[in-house]
């Protein structure tokens, strides 16, 4: 991946989690943004952050993934980024739930490398920025 940096929000409550993707994601070409829980991510937002990827944690305290996904959408903010969970939140309604919310991508992180990870995000980077919008 060349050229222009990408930017990205990463949301987890966990600082070590938050460190290690934001390292991981800049050395592959993004301008890393992090925050600790959604109310944090929406104020970052609302102050003029538009990442082109949002990688967004369920289980935090606050504000848990989804609901910051709920308040994004209900207030439109950032609609044109790119929306994924990173989690460790397995079940198939959590799946769903997302899927309802608009995420183009759910990744259970206890199941895969950092750089598995990253590159997972980048497929879903390529599928979604080749799609025309319509809107």
């Amino acid at each position: 991946m060349e050229g222009e940096k990408k930017k990205i929000l990463i949301v987890d409550d966990d600082n070590f989690i938050l460190d290690m993707y934001a390292l991981k994601f800049n050395q592959n070409n993004f301008e890393v943004y992090t925050a600790e829980n959604g109310a944090q991510a929406i104020e970052k937002i609302k102050d003029g952050l538009s990442p082109l990827v949002m990688l967004i944690d369920v289980i935090m305290p606050e504000m848990d993934g989804f609901e910051m996904l709920e308040k994004i959408n209900a207030e439109k903010l950032s609609p044109n980024s790119i929306k994924i969970i990173l989690s460790n939140k397995n079940e198939q309604k959590d799946v769903e739930r997302g899927n309802i919310l608009g995420v183009a991508g759910y990744i259970i992180k206890a199941n895969l490398t950092p750089l598995e990870v990253i590159n997972q995000v980048i497929d879903i980077l390529s599928k979604k920025t080749t799609i025309p919008k319509s809107i």
